[in-house]
């Protein structure tokens, strides 16, 4: 199995003022009122991590969605270390919600080091309009029901076609890149790679991770942190890598 370089993850408020992106970190808050944990899972200072691959995608969806429609994308969730899933599972509301954990297609919530979250592999969005305001999508982000899914179609048009208008987005994105790619059918927000392809990679710990990128807990090691160029010198090669492909349109 292969291992998942953090010198290929990207921080993703980089790109934030430069692209149509905003990032709304739920669950390094308690308080937030979308974090149905009521705890903060993150540490206040994690960042938005996702692997760059899926940054390419996210990126140059986030462009045709705001070329075609003024939206813009606000990025709730990517990178969930295993440490952080373990937070997870150990939470009130996920021991009084057993059948969130059960295993299926239709699972809400994976146990630690499953599926492509601990891989920076899935990202969690919702749309903005050009007010700022969140644009209907029938439920809210982690609303934890069958509504949710993307099957469900007992919704006014305006929401369905809001929905059909996020996951077009990705698709064509990813079709353009060349990259395989999945919108989760449980859940509207959720955007990933199959898991043929992040079932190549090990899951990622905070252990595994320099100081500056863990997200749950803070472990010593002996991972240097990275500075402020290389992470520049990434976000300046995937824009070049966007603007060949976005300009083609």
């Amino acid at each position: 199995m292969r291992t998942i370089n953090p010198a290929d993850l990207v921080p993703m408020d980089i790109f934030v003022d430069k692209e149509p992106i905003t990032i709304d970190l739920v669950y390094a808050q308690a308080d937030h009122p979308r974090n149905i944990f009521g705890e903060a899972i993150y540490q206040p200072s994690a960042r938005f991590w996702a692997h760059k691959d899926l940054a390419l995608i996210t990126l140059l969806a986030a462009r045709l969605l705001n070329d075609q429609h003024g939206y813009k994308l606000k990025l709730k969730d990517c990178l969930r270390t295993v440490d952080a899933q373990a937070a997870m599972q150990k939470t009130n509301i996920v021991k009084a919600h057993p059948e969130w954990c059960v295993e299926g297609p239709s699972r809400l919530l994976a146990p630690p080091g499953h599926g492509a979250h601990p891989r920076s592999m899935a990202i969690d969005v919702c749309v903005l309009n050009k007010n700022g305001q969140e644009v209907d999508m029938g439920t809210p982000f982690d609303h934890m029901d069958e509504t949710s899914a993307r099957a469900y179609t007992d919704f006014p048009e305006p929401a369905l076609t809001n929905r059909r208008v996020l996951e077009e987005s990705f698709v064509k994105s990813a079709e353009i890149l060349n990259m395989p790619f999945l919108p989760l059918p449980s859940e509207w927000w959720d955007f990933r790679f199959p898991p043929e392809t992040y079932n190549q990679f090990s899951a990622i710990s905070d252990s595994d991770l320099p100081p500056q990128m863990q997200l749950s807990s803070q472990v010593a090691n002996n991972i240097p942190d990275f500075d402020a160029t290389h992470f520049q010198r990434l976000a300046d090669s995937l824009i070049h890598l966007i603007d060949k492909h976005h300009g083609s349109l």
